[in-house]
């Protein structure tokens, strides 16, 4: 046994760790060859275009533009010449830093979840203000058409009458600050039946609310009455009157025109009979 030869089942077998690895671009190239394959088949197989096929069997995968593309193309190509893709994958991987962590989705979802909205008008609170309005508005009018007498009923008596009219000459009154506002002519108190009691009720000032009865309790007008309009009732004995704004209404009872000291928005309630006016 001389020194310095090893036996033959001493000898120490080659590292084949050490021995290069061939690429994923040349181990496609390979296998198109032996596959009798053009490029020009593949391209034509997978859909992906010439340049990029020689780009990758070049190792060059930039032209791919990015790696989630990368990884595509190469699947596609592995198919197309017969290659497990999952082992070219992992390679093109650990040749390229290793396959990247998945993008958590909780920080979109939460940004999505607090983005903030944009309100339009809030239509529910005005329709809710618009109703609770109205439903104040008709109970005010129940309440009102309540108090004159038992047993009201919105019918107009019979022999009584409720019209609307212009007096036929108005005399005009000019304010600094006021419209003009009709007044009954002459005639039209001269002509007030005798045997009745006739009330005239002008808006002169602004609108006012209105309710009017006849002797027996009955209704004859339960409503506004806008400024410049005028109401007249009629009835064999006794009209009952509750006026919403006293202060922006003038009365004609029997043809004579009423002097009051009624204060804006104090309500009254009146009552007049046949002959000259007298409030009870």
């Amino acid at each position: 046994m001389s020194i310095g030869n090893f036996p033959e089942d001493e000898r120490p077998f080659p590292d084949v760790s050490e021995e290069p690895r061939v690429s994923v671009g040349r181990t496609l190239r390979q296998a198109r060859i032996a596959a009798g394959l053009t490029v020009d088949d593949v391209s034509s197989a997978t859909r992906v275009r010439n340049a990029i096929v020689h780009a990758i069997e070049a190792d060059d995968f930039a032209p791919c533009g990015g790696d989630v593309y990368a990884r595509g193309h190469i699947r596609t190509l592995a198919k197309a010449v017969h290659l497990d893709p999952a082992t070219l994958i992992a390679r093109y991987d650990a040749e390229h830093g290793g396959r990247p962590a998945p993008t958590p989705t909780a920080p979109l979802f939460e940004a999505e979840r607090i983005r903030p909205e944009r309100r339009g008008p809030n239509w529910t609170a005005a329709m809710v203000a618009a109703i609770v309005a109205v439903v104040g508005f008709v109970g005010f009018t129940a309440f009102k058409g309540s108090d004159g007498g038992n047993g009201d009923k919105a019918q107009v008596a019979e022999g009584a009458t409720a019209t609307t009219s212009n007096p036929a000459s108005p005399t005009p009154t000019k304010t600094s600050s006021q419209e003009q506002t009709p007044a009954p002519s002459d005639s039209a108190i001269a002509a007030a039946p005798q045997d009745k009691v006739t009330v005239q009720v002008s808006a002169a000032d602004g609108r006012s609310w209105i309710s009017a009865k006849d002797h027996n309790g009955r209704i004859l007008f339960d409503g506004l009455l806008e400024k410049g309009e005028s109401k007249t009732f009629q009835d064999g004995s006794k009209i009952n009157l509750v006026l919403g704004d006293a202060g922006a209404v003038q009365l004609y009872v029997n043809g004579k025109k009423i002097q009051d000291d009624f204060k804006p928005g104090a309500v009254e309630r009146l009552t007049y009979t046949k002959g000259d006016p007298a409030v009870g």
